[in-house]
């Protein structure tokens, strides 16, 4: 048998077979489905109603409301409303009402485990390629050829690996090696195929900062972002209720001698924290280069960026100073147990003393909803994934991107900063 990918092992699995080759078209058995309420019930609903089908297996599917809550006005109380109805009518028992962003619910609920195929109804659904699973984003129609056969077909993709050696400087996150990836291979640069993060550096990151690196391969163009599953993974599962004889990290290594489309070698001890300009992740430098740049808003927020490490870095940054005056600090943790323990360990309460504002746990201000939308001229430093022109609020707004450690620096000195200088 010819050497394998750890893309095409997840794919040889979820298909049936011993074995696939890239450019193959394979139908692949879902083992989990997941829906938000912006793209999910109020878009299905209607359609397997045309068509009088049911859902093929309500325990396979996830459904999560994180876009259009807290409901504000009365079309997003209808969209919340008719998931939750929905759910119910359907037999569908995982739902998670309210509960954060659907990309950090779902892994810490622990329904992501090694050698899983899944789909998500959403682009950020390449989470889960974090902990050895393959998993990607689909639109509504292909979600609803899922939910009714549990089946998608997929071609096979190459794979390009992302090594990264060396370890990360203190002040330097996940969010730069991406950042600075999609700047040099820009948001096609994955070319739709599977892309795998390794190397020391990637070994030496915890699970939530994988979840980054592979978050934001939707941003790399790429179909998935795989990182093989080791000790951390299997850690991070035991802690969120994961029996040890579900988690298999032996089958699902790439194997040494398999071809790869490229690989591309980064040294992590030389990165400084990157800044993104207005409005492509793709447009990152060094944050020197935006010294001086005076911001209105820091942003900590969204399934990319507010994650329990996210906040923890910002922590970091801010213990002992306050925001500068002028400028706001808004964080919105990305799910209500990661803010529940970052209150516990004192983390949140740093953020607080330090003049954060805190909001709901939420997509808010990252999918444009809600009462924080960024206003007309304003400059922001946000910690999100995405930065394009009127997404997150007035076309006129600047959004630059950094990671936590600099969103915090930035809202501290008001003005783009390196967090380096105030961790030193």
């Amino acid at each position: 048998m010819m050497a394998q990918t750890l893309a095409q092992k997840l794919l040889a699995r979820a298909s049936g077979v011993a074995a696939v080759t890239p450019g193959e078209i394979v139908t692949c058995r879902v083992d989990l489905a997941m829906m938000h309420d912006s793209g999910g019930p109020r878009r299905v609903k209607p359609m397997l109603e045309r068509l009088g089908a049911r859902v093929w297996n309500p325990d396979k599917v996830v459904v999560v409301t994180d876009h259009y809550v807290p409901a504000h006005d009365a079309d997003s109380r209808a969209i919340v409303q008719l998931a939750r109805d929905w759910v119910k009518e359907a037999g569908v028992s995982r739902f998670h009402d309210m509960e954060g962003i659907c990309h950090v619910v779902v892994p810490e609920k622990g329904y992501l485990r090694p050698g899983m195929f899944a789909v998500g109804g959403d682009s950020h659904s390449c989470t889960g390629g974090a902990f050895g699973a393959y998993m990607f984003g689909i639109g509504a129609t292909e979600m609803l050829g899922v939910l009714v056969t549990g089946e998608i077909w997929v071609r096979v993709p190459e794979t390009i690996r992302m090594h990264w050696h060396g370890r990360l400087r203190p002040g330097v996150s996940a969010k730069d090696m991406m950042l600075r990836m999609c700047t040099r291979f820009g948001m096609d640069g994955g070319q739709y195929q599977a892309v795998e993060y390794t190397g020391d550096a990637v070994a030496a990151l915890p699970m939530q900062e994988r979840m980054t690196l592979s978050n934001m391969t939707a941003e790399l163009g790429a179909q998935v972002g795989l990182i093989a599953p080791d000790a951390v993974t299997r850690d991070w599962l035991a802690a969120v209720g994961v029996a040890d004889a579900e988690i298999d990290l032996q089958s699902w290594q790439s194997d040494a001698d398999a071809a790869c489309l490229a690989t591309h070698r980064f040294d992590a001890s030389a990165l400084a924290p990157q800044v993104s300009r207005p409005h492509t992740p793709a447009g990152a430098e060094d944050v020197d280069a935006f010294h001086g740049v005076a911001v209105d808003v820091a942003y900590i927020g969204a399934c990319t960026g507010a994650k329990l490490e996210d906040l923890r870095m910002a922590a970091q940054v801010l213990r002992g100073n306050r925001v500068a005056s002028g400028t706001r600090l808004l964080v919105a943790p990305a799910s209500a147990a990661d803010q529940a323990r970052a209150q516990k360990e004192g983390t949140l309460g740093v953020l607080v003393d330090a003049g954060a504002e805190l909001l709901p746990n939420a997509c808010g201000a990252c999918a444009g909803y809600g009462a924080h939308r960024f206003g007309e001229d304003s400059v922001v430093i946000s910690a999100t994934a995405r930065n394009f022109k009127g997404r997150m609020g007035a076309a006129s707004s600047q959004v630059y991107l950094g990671s936590p450690y600099t969103v915090a620096a930035s809202a501290i000195a008001g003005r783009i900063a390196d967090p380096r200088e105030m961790l030193a």
